[in-house]
């Protein structure tokens, strides 16, 4: 039995799925940072002195806490597996291999003009 796909076809798929994951993922991390209350106060915005008796105070910052830690971790294990998935896939090439530049793709200097200074004086 032959597969659906091709192995390239598979593994580029897999990539474009785990890219979308890390993005949802970053962008999640991002918005629980942000809420966080700092020292300073900052964007505080699950404080239990604007939500009423909904959470203690507490309870949102083991939560908060909790909710970076575990988005950490997975935005770690993502970035290393779309690394590792991706490692192979270049084609190594030095800037010695390549052709030299032509010197055609420069423009031309003008010519002087017959008696002109060499040096500009100003």
């Amino acid at each position: 039995m032959r597969p659906l796909l091709p192995a390239t076809a598979v593994g580029n798929l897999m990539t474009t799925v785990l890219l979308i994951l890390h993005l949802f993922v970053t962008l999640a991390l991002i918005g629980v940072v942000l809420i966080q209350r700092s020292e300073g106060g900052g964007l505080g915005i699950g404080s239990s002195q604007g939500m009423g008796s909904f959470m203690s105070g507490r309870g949102t910052a083991n939560l908060l806490t909790r909710a970076t830690a575990i988005l950490a971790a997975v935005f770690f294990a993502l970035s290393l597996s779309l690394a590792l998935m991706s490692k192979g896939t270049g084609v190594r090439r030095s800037v010695l291999d390549g052709p030299a530049p032509s010197d055609t793709s420069l423009p031309a200097l003008p010519a002087p003009a017959p008696g002109a200074p060499k040096v500009p004086t100003n």
